[in-house]
């Protein structure tokens, strides 16, 4: 099954500069980029609190979350947030 996510700016230093890699899911994309993992699960091993993660413009806290199905040819977006003041 091919999913496309979509890399943030933020992130491409650890994804070898990739915008958009084709993969299984989050953690295919985590083995294949193991610096990467640290940015995106916690200690728990769990989506980092401050990682949105969309599911064809889907924010999968409001899907079934890490459980949402995976279809061939669905969009993962990675929206880390940020906060300024």
């Amino acid at each position: 099954m091919a999913v496309t996510i979509e890399i943030p700016t933020a992130f491409r230093r650890f994804t070898d500069g990739e915008q958009r890699v084709s993969s299984g899911a989050v953690n295919d994309l985590t083995t294949r980029f193991p610096a990467l993992s640290r940015h995106v699960r916690d200690e728990q091993g769990q989506i980092r609190q401050f990682l949105n993660v969309y599911l064809n413009d889907e924010d999968i806290r409001f899907l079934s979350g890490e459980g949402s199905e995976l279809k061939d040819g669905d969009k993962l977006l990675l929206v880390p947030s940020i906060a300024g003041g």
